[in-house]
């Protein structure tokens, strides 16, 4: 079993769905066989989003395989995590939430220096079937330019 120092595991698509107004970094409250997991880059955050649960912010859906060396100690693959954030912070979230359309999505799940799983969260703006189009284009163009500079 391969524990790597740096992991960095990204929600791909929330860029695409979602038009991001704001970054946060939050901390995440793990069990022991869940950051053992997460140190071999065996997560997945592509099909979760936050949600407040009694004035606390907690991440829904989080997929976290189970530790293989763990015994009857393992934890839940997919179980409500709590987020580690300021009040301050919290009650501007929830203040933001309230805008129709808004909601909070995961962005990139990594372990900082200290060895913390911290997780990017993101105010979030679902995009429309154009905007996605757009966005697409976009990509599309770029590409086509890089590859013009590349053999030019």
């Amino acid at each position: 079993m391969k524990i790597e120092k740096t992991v960095n595991i990204l929600n791909k698509r929330a860029r695409f769905e979602y038009e991001i107004l704001e970054q946060i970094e939050a901390g995440i409250v793990l069990t022991g066989t869940e950051i053992k997991s997460l140190r071999s880059s065996k997560a997945s955050i592509t099909e979760s989003f936050c949600q407040f649960i009694d004035g606390e912010l907690y991440i829904i859906n989080m997929m976290i395989d189970e530790y293989k060396l763990g015994t009857f100690y393992n934890h839940q693959t997919k179980r409500e995590r709590k987020l580690l954030l300021h009040k301050k912070e919290l009650q501007k979230f929830q203040r933001k939430l309230k805008d129709a359309g808004n909601t909070i999505i995961p962005l990139k799940l990594y372990i900082n220096e200290k060895g913390y799983a911290k997780l990017q969260i993101a105010l979030a703006r679902g995009k429309k079937l154009f905007d996605k189009r757009e966005s697409i284009k976009d990509r599309e163009n770029k590409r086509t330019l890089d590859r013009i500079r590349k053999v030019g």
